[in-house]
């Protein structure tokens, strides 16, 4: 009776003592805060559940918020308030720098897994040297998807040079199909031809970025600048475009360069995962290729970076939440993510390779990736200025409403207020 007692008695006091020493570490709970997007969504649940396989003690829960301004509103308040979650999902480049990382971030230089990601995104996240996020998803590219079969049928070759589009362009309007879809219905569709210019930009004017940043040059006094504006006037003046561009929607370009009612449409490669999920059987009919320049040896792609996990530096599990952060970014998180999703890109975390059956537009992506200098990150993870009333100026040029060169003056005035509102200096 004596031992027994003793050992309920060591029982107990095992018992108090845990009871007093707090909730163990592997009983914690992470908040993650992504938006909305059903990829986003999709992705997010997949790495959360083989994370908690390998951490069962942990769990992780997931709060969505809208994507858009009203998304950036919630981020900045919620990092302000000091009311952010352990971990969040947020743009990589300029809008990054605009949360201020080196103040209001954790430092996440030490992860394992960033010996794995590719430099072209460790760019875009870093700040004073250091490192504050991990890729979400894979790179994606601004350029043009074409019906293949219209090629084919036409005899058409991929065009390298503006004039050969222009020519491409000229023989599909012949035939009798659309040559260029626009769908300036949804108005956000309508600045591919100025964005996804910008290798062609920098090819001609390394310097611009940083020279624009410091309101050193302008659009409407840089030639280089001013020729996406030129393509969207081209475009219209040849009549390429379908009757309805001004009511069209996004998803009406999909279909109508996946089905060969149109040849072209002006688009960023994220647009596979719709394709894949809209119209399967027709996939494998649309290629990809980067936006024509004037010079057929500088041809490049115009590259957009993934998001990034970020965790805040007011996270009370800072450590933990480290953890998961690091297995996102590792080379088993990015299989789960290209396994979940569609690939919109190349894979920036090495050894994470895509899978062998990617639609014919990814792989159209992947040699200008491999080859050396043909690649920029677009002009927004570079420079943090990206006036908010573009989507609006391009419809106007590419409606006929107005003139290039009047389009870039009014673009630069629309610079100057959002350079402003950053406080960024020499405005």
């Amino acid at each position: 009776m004596t031992h027994r007692i003793k050992r309920i008695l060591a029982g107990a006091s095992t018992l108090l003592a845990l009871a007093a020493a707090g909730p163990s570490h592997a009983e914690t709970t992470l908040s993650f805060l992504i938006d909305n997007n059903p990829d986003t969504v999709a992705a997010a649940e997949a790495l959360v559940a083989a994370y908690q396989t390998k951490a069962p003690g942990v769990t992780i829960e997931i709060e969505q918020r809208p994507g858009g301004g009203e998304g950036d509103n919630i981020i900045k308040t919620r990092l302000a308030t000091g009311e952010m979650s352990d971990v969040f999902l947020y743009n990589s480049g300029s809008l990054l720098q605009a949360l201020k990382p080196t103040q209001k971030l954790v430092d996440l230089s030490g992860l394992p897994s960033q010996a794995k990601v590719d430099e072209s995104f460790k760019a875009v996240v870093s700040a004073d040297g250091k490192l504050y996020g991990v890729p979400f998803g894979t790179a994606m590219a601004g350029g043009i998807l074409y019906n293949r079969k219209i090629y084919q049928d036409l005899g058409l070759s991929v065009p390298k040079t503006w004039a050969d589009f222009m020519a491409n362009n000229a023989k599909v309007k012949a035939s009798g199909k659309v040559a260029v879809a626009q769908t300036y219905r949804d108005t956000w569709t309508s600045q591919l031809f100025v964005l996804a210019d910008y290798y062609n930009l920098h090819a001609a004017v390394p310097n611009f970025a940083a020279d624009y940043t410091a309101n050193k040059a302008k659009y409407a006094e840089t030639p280089a600048a001013m020729k996406g504006f030129e393509r969207l006037k081209d475009v219209h003046d040849a009549g390429l475009m379908n009757e309805d561009f001004g009511a069209a929607s996004y998803d009406d370009g999909l279909r109508m360069v996946s089905t060969g009612e149109a040849a072209h449409y002006p688009m960023l490669s994220f647009a596979v995962s719709a394709l894949k999920q809209n119209y399967p059987e027709n996939l494998a009919d649309v290629g990809f290729f980067a936006q024509p320049s004037d010079d057929a040896a500088t041809n490049g792609l115009t590259v957009w970076m993934p998001p990034g996990l970020y965790i805040p530096a007011t996270s009370q599990h800072a450590e933990e939440a480290k953890k998961f952060v690091d297995f996102a970014g590792s080379v088993e998180g990015c299989k789960i993510m290209v396994e979940t999703n569609a690939v919109q890109g190349p894979s920036l975390v090495d050894g994470c390779d895509l899978p062998a059956d990617v639609p014919p537009a990814i792989k159209d992506m992947l040699p200008y990736f491999e080859a050396k200098d043909k690649t920029t990150p677009a002009l927004e993870f570079v420079s943090p200025v990206k006036g908010p009333a573009l989507e609006q100026i391009t419809v106007e040029v590419g409606s006929g409403i107005r003139q290039p060169a009047e389009a870039a003056k009014l673009y630069d005035e629309d610079v100057r207020k959002q350079a402003k509102q950053l406080g960024l200096p020499n405005w």
